[in-house]
């Protein structure tokens, strides 16, 4: 290069990097193209980012393909979707904690209460949480990895870059060398130049403007003939055309975010077209400008459109951070109060999960917001169930004590003691406290199982009795004709011992037919009793009346204990039949009642009537 060419380069550098090439296209309302390698801007806007949708999946399949793209080589894929999934993987989690009554782990950033049986907090999903955290582990560490890789890759470009502008200089200093021999060169450095990869995002700005500088003064200065050089504006030209076409048919897509993103990619294959004839320089980039103006403004007005949107799902979610808020101070003292606010907490993250984004400086506050609202109802949560873990322990080894007894008495044949405690079993069963519903339904089933066998059996026992009771009936019938036959001898002690003897062999009988029994004791009581008058009736009148009004007296007390007695075999006798029966517990402890204050009466009545009886004896001895 002669002398004059040489003085004028660096003063066109000290132009270059005080200002941007003619070429460059870059308008004022345009986003920096400069950095091939730079992420796009539309993604920077957290708003407008777009991930996979894992919410449908469940742990497994999270897991599978988190480790998929994990053990794969795409990492743009995996930087792109680790945290959605990583997101959707604890959601899922925290879900189906709940759905299984389990209280959260401590790390997990959600609490809830556990229970499978005689265990309440064992947590199913925590080798799921372990593997995924594994997973993460090895993906931060290859991502690491891999920007470490290409932080050294760039900075080797950079060298590569460097090298080939100074080539390019050197082309430049040496013009009065063959033109067949320099052009081919500078092709060569232009393939090598967009061949090599990215470079630093500091360095870049100066390397760029300084190789697009040296590219123009190429073709300004350089004595190139007419034909390659016409030749060369052409095809840039045809290029620059093309891509003025694309950019104007993204200008009318309906999608604004995806035009916007696809017009990054068409400003980096821009910038690595060389330079248009003199002619067309000013018009070719006008061109691009404008479509690109247009894109820029679409996508602006995409997103002052959802401001309004934005500030709406924000006043929507601070509601729904209030609510759990509120619940999350809510007092609850028992399991159904617990779930149906549990239930409340879980439809209002449904609710929330149809609520878009909120402004970008908002969106992670509110949501943080939430999550600590939620963490701290599912704390108290878990609190409660672990102060009653200990007392379901203890009501759970109750239960089955209560089992073991009663299938103890279920092959009893003492039929009067055995069903008073099975009766009493149900009480205790009962009033003890209550213990998982998995545990509960199991010892349940298998404490009814022994009640059931033992009435079963108890049912046969009574129908086999009935063919006695009808044989000790017609005992007792005959008895009662002999009283009625019987004459007094006129020796009272004889004829007393007789009575007496009567009384005895009609108490070794045995029992009637329920139906019979007060019948049947009422008329060989009225036919005993006027025997004993006629044996007394020698007393005198005097003291025949009184005894009239004494025994008159009894006969209302042994009628009172008489009636009272057949009310309350009724009453066992029905318990019977309701312990077969569902939710039969109300029930048959109204009937114990019954039969406890009955019996407190009955023995009321036998002390009267035995009272009776002695002043009645001394009366007879005198």
């Amino acid at each position: 290069m002669n002398e004059d060419l040489k003085q004028v380069v660096p003063e066109n550098e000290a132009q270059a990097v005080n200002k941007p090439a003619a070429e460059t296209p870059l308008a004022a309302d345009a986003v920096p193209v400069a950095a091939p390698e730079a992420a796009p801007v539309a993604e920077a806007r957290g708003e407008a980012a777009v991930d996979a949708d894992f919410s449908n999946k469940g742990l497994k399949e999270l897991v599978d393909t988190f480790q998929q793209m994990v053990e794969g080589e795409d990492m743009f894929s995996l930087h792109k979707h680790a945290e959605s999934l990583k997101a959707a993987f604890y959601k899922v989690l925290h879900r189906e904690r709940i759905a299984a009554g389990c209280q959260p782990v401590a790390d997990s950033g959600n609490a809830d209460a556990a229970s499978d049986g005689e265990t309440v907090s064992v947590d199913p999903f925590g080798e799921f949480e372990r593997g995924f955290k594994d997973l993460y582990a090895q993906y931060r560490a290859k991502r690491a990895a891999y920007l470490a890789e290409q932080d050294k890759k760039k900075e080797e470009n950079f060298e590569k870059k460097q090298i080939l502008v100074a080539r390019l200089k050197d082309l430049l200093d040496n013009q009065g060398e063959d033109l067949k021999d320099i052009f081919p060169a500078f092709r060569e450095i232009q393939q090598q130049w967009r061949e090599t990869g990215p470079v630093p995002q500091p360095k870049m700005k100066g390397l760029y403007e300084t190789y697009q500088h040296y590219v123009e003064m190429f073709y300004d200065y350089v004595k190139i003939n007419n034909e390659f050089r016409e030749l060369d504006f052409r095809k840039n030209l045809e290029a620059k055309t093309e891509l003025c076409e694309k950019a104007e048919d993204l200008s009318r897509s309906d999608d604004p975010v995806g035009a916007f993103k696809e017009l990054q990619k068409l400003h980096d294959e821009w910038k690595e077209i060389g330079p248009v004839s003199k002619e067309y320089r000013e018009s070719i980039w006008e061109r691009f400008r404008a479509a690109t103006s247009v894109i820029n403004k679409k996508q602006q007005a995409y997103y002052d459109s959802m401001k309004d949107s934005f500030v709406a799902n924000l006043e929507k979610k601070t509601a729904l951070c209030e609510k759990v808020e509120s619940l999350a101070e809510a007092e609850a003292a028992d399991i159904s109060t617990w779930n149906r606010l549990s239930a409340e907490v879980e439809a209002i993250q449904r609710e929330w999960r149809t609520i878009g984004f909120a402004t970008k400086k908002e969106n992670t506050r509110i949501y943080e917001r939430f999550r600590a609202a939620c963490d701290k109802f599912f704390g108290r949560k878990k609190e409660f169930y672990q102060a009653i873990k200990a007392d379901m322990q203890d009501n759970i080894r109750m239960k089955i004590e209560i089992c073991e007894r009663a299938e103890a008495l279920r092959e009893s044949t003492d039929w009067k003691a055995a069903k008073d405690e099975i009766i009493d079993l149900q009480r205790r069963w009962k009033e003890a406290g209550p213990i998982s519903r998995k545990k509960n339904e199991q010892l349940w089933k298998r404490f009814r199982a022994a009640c059931d066998e033992f009435f079963a059996n108890r049912s046969k026992a009574v129908g086999a009795q009935n063919g006695q009771y009808a044989e000790n009936l017609a005992g007792k019938t005959a008895l009662i004709q002999e009283v009625k036959a019987f004459e007094p001898t006129g020796d009272r002690e004889a004829d007393f011992n007789t009575l007496k003897d009567f009384q005895r062999r009609w108490n070794e009988i045995g029992f009637v037919p329920l139906r019979d029994k007060n019948r049947i004791g009422i008329e060989f009581k009225e036919t005993l009793d006027s025997k004993f008058d006629a044996i007394r009736s020698g007393a005198g009148e005097l003291r025949g009346r009184a005894t009239r009004k004494v025994l008159s007296e009894r006969d209302k007390l042994v009628q009172e204990y008489l009636r009272m007695e057949q009310e309350i075999a009724t009453w066992q006798n029905n318990i019977g039949f309701f312990a077969k029966t569902k939710n039969a517990e109300a029930i048959i402890a109204d009937f114990n009642k019954k039969i406890e204050d009955a019996k407190v009466e009955l023995a009321a009545l036998e002390s009267k009537i035995k009272e009776l009886d002695a002043q009645n004896a001394e009366k007879d001895e005198k």
